[in-house]
């Protein structure tokens, strides 16, 4: 009963591209609950990818299946603001950072005090909001806008990073799954966080809880490659990932 239940949201999903858990219930005529621990199962077992109450299918051939700048800064906004605020004692004076175009990424930007540090980006917003900044030195990719993800891509961005030693990289992802390894939704995010976790001296994951034991479409890295992760779930280190309340997940 489960395994057909299990095979027919799949298909429902694939042929709707993106369904809420309440469509699935109603579809489905079981509860809403059954339907989140069987959404929660399929997640983990990589099937589809759970965002923002609804669920959607995986694309893997595809390059653009992540949500818009937009609806990700407007999404669990509390929680990211608290992780960026956690993040504020790594970055000292003097340091040269790397931030991504995440929409957390962007909170810790709004707090970041004006001191003598270094920024790299491909992020507008945040070159946006750093802008303001007297004692910020900012660094922009450059490149070709996308719009939807108000970040740039540009094919020239290792021979930039050759004239730059990136003390902390700072990002974020679509998800960790069970196994540690870290996902993202389009490749232009991921070309440049991969690219960045193999450059930078350390590196840090900011990550809410609701993206733990979740995959997508496009493999970025391992939870090795990270010095810290910091995030809203509470564990006995208060901000860094743990085997015990991971379920698993090795660093």
């Amino acid at each position: 009963m489960k395994t057909d239940r299990h095979q027919a949201i799949v298909q429902l999903i694939r042929q709707h591209e993106t369904l809420t858990t309440e469509d699935l219930a109603e579809l489905l005529h079981v509860s809403k609950e059954t339907i989140r621990r069987d959404l929660n199962a399929l997640q983990a077992q990589g099937k589809i990818i759970r965002q923002h109450g609804r669920a959607k299918s995986i694309k893997r051939d595809t390059q653009d299946n992540g949500d818009p700048f937009s609806a990700r800064l407007k999404s669990h906004f509390t929680s990211k603001a608290d992780i960026a605020r956690q993040t504020l004692p790594w970055i000292d004076a003097g340091m040269t950072i790397a931030l991504d175009a995440s929409s957390t990424c962007w909170y810790l930007a709004k707090q970041l005090p004006d001191i003598d540090i270094t920024v790299f980006t491909n992020s507008v917003r945040i070159c946006q909001e750093l802008s303001k900044r007297e004692h910020i030195q900012l660094i922009s990719s450059g490149g070709l806008l996308q719009r939807k993800y108000a970040c740039y891509i540009n094919p020239a961005i290792l021979s930039q990073l050759k004239e730059l030693e990136i003390d902390l990289f700072i990002f974020s992802c679509e998800g960790v799954d069970k196994e540690g390894v870290l996902w993202d939704s389009n490749s232009y995010s991921a070309e440049f966080k991969s690219l960045l976790l193999k450059r930078a001296l350390q590196s840090l994951l900011l990550i809410d809880k609701s993206k733990m034991n979740r995959t997508s479409e496009i493999k970025i890295g391992d939870i090795s490659d990270v010095v810290q992760v910091i995030t809203n779930l509470e564990s006995p280190e208060n901000d860094a990932l743990s085997e015990a309340e991971y379920e698993g997940i090795s660093r």
